[in-house]
């Protein structure tokens, strides 16, 4: 199999990762932080360069690309610890391309391709533990369409989006719905996250709401996938960055006159992250071409794809805070945002315990072992 990629996706590595370097630092970052968590500016920049139009089809102004294409602009993303929540314009293009009404589409996709409109998925509920069936909110049909009470926890930049993709229950199946932040009925509190983004609690008391679908399962399934997928590449450059500070700390950093990278015991330690960042990149790759499978192979995909993303960011975070010291846990320190970065990653759409489980369940009955 061709891993290689193609010129056109290189130039989309290369755009992406000079926007990163010259235009998103570790001091802008931290002003973003201390603003919130969130800065419209940084999110329009990136619509410049058409992020947020990639599962836009060209027929609604967007680019019309693929997973691939998805993987290599996350990976870069996480290099500079990108705040803004791309990931989520994805979700949001691909599960409105997949499953909503033309006359839906019409309206969303050009506004979510643009950036002029950020729609984020509002799905988590307190007692459902990552599981997608389990769903208290409830949608009853309205004059003007239908009628939507929830209430939805840890939702990404929730108090700035401009809508919200919100599962609920309609005669006891799961649909999906979108709602927009200005209408009435909804309410937000936002509040930091660990990693120094943005999300909120989301309240729905009889909010009017556009169908999306009635087989809200299934898309609510795809839209967890392709949040999962951008996870995974977004962790691998987040630990790739990491790796490079670690080992210009280890060559820079002198003990008994001599650089530190010179000991053979944190020697060994590097190449056992670097081992853990190789196997999380191969898994990167094979959630990001599984993408597109068939429901059942794609689930089982990420699953084990997240699996390993969360033993190897977890892994990597915390070698790299012991190789520092105790530099390494100060908020002065670039590594230290990394590590909450990647401790942030390893609990979203489902931690590592989480996705074990689903891997275990999707087993088949020889558990890989043949007659």
């Amino acid at each position: 199999m061709d891993f290689d990629f193609s010129d056109d996706q290189e130039q989309l590595r290369d755009a992406t990762r000079k926007w990163v370097d010259k235009g998103y630092s570790f001091e802008r970052r931290r002003a973003i932080v201390k603003a919130g968590g969130f800065s419209r500016e940084a999110f329009n920049e990136l619509a410049e360069l058409g992020l947020c139009g990639l599962y836009v089809p060209a027929t609604h102004d967007g680019m019309d690309l693929g997973p691939v294409e998805g993987m290599i602009v996350m990976e870069e993303l996480g290099r500079g610890m990108v705040l803004e929540p791309l990931a989520q314009s994805l979700i949001s293009a691909g599960v409105l391309n997949g499953y909503a009404p033309d006359a839906v589409k019409s309206a969303w996709l050009p506004k979510v391709a643009s950036g002029e409109t950020l729609v984020v998925l509002a799905c988590q509920e307190r007692l459902a533990r990552y599981k997608l069936d389990i769903c208290k909110a409830k949608a009853a049909p309205a004059q003007s369409g239908w009628a939507l009470t929830a209430i939805k926890s840890i939702v990404p930049a929730g108090d700035h989006a401009d809508a919200f993709l919100v599962p609920a229950m309609v005669n006891g199946t799961l649909a999906l719905f979108l709602v927009e932040r200005g209408a009435a009925g909804v309410g937000t509190a936002g509040y930091g996250t660990q990693d120094g983004s943005r999300a909120a609690e989301l309240t729905l008391q009889d909010a009017p709401a556009t169908l999306v679908t009635l087989d809200g399962l299934t898309a609510l399934e795809h839209a967890l996938d392709i949040g999962i997928a951008a996870t995974c590449a977004q962790g691998v450059g987040v630990m790739d960055k990491t790796l490079a500070i670690t080992a210009e700390y280890l060559n820079t950093r002198k003990q008994f006159g001599v650089a530190i990278s010179s000991f053979q015991a944190l020697r060994h330690r590097v190449a056992d992250m670097k081992m853990q960042l190789e196997l999380a990149r191969s898994m990167s790759y094979y959630a990001s071409l599984q993408l597109n499978a068939p429901a059942p192979e794609r689930r089982a995909a990420m699953a084990r794809a997240k699996y390993q993303l969360g033993n190897s960011m977890r892994f990597v975070g915390q070698q790299a805070v012991q190789l520092h010291g105790g530099i390494g846990v100060t908020d002065e320190y670039i590594v230290s945002h990394y590590f909450k970065a990647l401790t942030q990653m390893e609990l979203s759409f489902g931690d590592t315990l989480h996705h074990l489980g689903e891997v275990s369940q999707r087993m088949q009955d020889t558990a890989g072992v043949f007659a």
